[in-house]
């Protein structure tokens, strides 16, 4: 499927006057069929809703709780996965880097990267991003206070002015938003966090509605989830302000190797959109009523 350059330059919605758009996906690479089924998706919605999207998938999951859990395809098949997605459906596609070296080889094939939120203080990983020719999204950590996330931002900039390449002096960068810790077994998001994020960083801020849904440790030993909440934190996001959304998405999330209990099912996904992108039209409306005077 042909997607128009509107929607498939990444490099435009990584900017704080760009449009809305979505990151979606598997949380972990899986093989060429499931990989393709949710590809495909995706493209139909993005063509059908006129909305960009952006695929997401992670060929390792190095912080599983357990050394028994699931990682994924490691870094050369996981790459290769990635370029036939982007190949059969013309999505860019954004995938996680865990250590500086892994960044160009993903750059080259992917037209996004990510930073892991627990990795986002992690000064060489990001100076190594930045000097990839690659908009680059952060997670924000769950103990990070808004405010704090300016110096990973930072950090990515500083790592493309080192790069010799002209286009990544021009690459974005963006801050996803995926709760904070509260206790030991819960994750809560502050709706003043995509404001306040925004200011600091200078960069569009995205909502991760499937993470922030997480109750770590409460899994067996890995992450439990409360999905049901899913649609009313992203429905309030938006309306705070939220510029893109990012959602783990699976035709059977109850079979999926990671992440499981706190995924999006993938037929919910276009309901849920299509009732994002009309708020989104309420809220442009509203912005723009003339001040009454009395």
């Amino acid at each position: 499927m042909a997607i128009p350059e509107t929607r498939s330059d990444p490099g435009r919605l990584f900017t704080r006057d760009g449009p809305f758009f979505l990151i979606a996906g598997p949380c972990l690479l899986e093989e060429d069929a499931l990989n393709l089924q949710v590809g495909d998706a995706l493209a139909r919605i993005s063509e059908d809703l006129d909305l960009p999207v952006i695929f997401k998938a992670s060929f390792d999951k190095a912080n599983r709780s357990q050394p028994t859990s699931p990682r994924g395809p490691g870094l050369e098949a996981g790459l290769e996965r990635l370029e036939r997605v982007h190949a059969e459906t013309g999505l860019p596609v954004l995938t996680d880097i865990h250590e500086p070296d892994q960044a160009v080889p993903a750059a080259q094939a992917c037209q996004v990267l990510q930073i892991p939120a627990f990795l986002c203080r992690q000064t060489d990983l990001l100076l190594a991003a930045g000097a990839t020719d690659r908009p680059v999204n952060i997670k924000k950590g769950q103990w990070m206070a808004p405010p704090e996330m300016a110096g990973a931002a930072a950090k990515v900039r500083a790592g493309r002015e080192r790069s010799e390449d002209e286009v990544a002096a021009e690459a974005g960068v963006a801050i996803t938003e995926r709760g904070t810790f509260f206790g030991y077994g819960d994750l809560i998001v502050d709706m003043r966090s995509f404001l306040r994020l925004a200011a600091a960083t200078k960069a569009p801020v995205i909502f991760d509605g499937t993470h922030s849904v997480q109750r770590p440790g409460l899994g067996q030993g890995a992450s439990g989830g409360e999905p049901e909440f899913i649609p009313p934190l992203v429905r309030a996001a938006v309306v705070a302000g939220a510029q893109g959304l990012f959602l783990e998405v699976h035709p059977n999330p109850s079979e999926a190797p990671s992440d499981s209990t706190n995924m999006l099912s993938l037929p919910a996904l276009r309901p849920l959109l299509e009732e994002v992108l009309a708020l989104r039209d309420v809220v442009g409306r509203l912005h723009h009523v003339e001040p009454r005077h009395g």
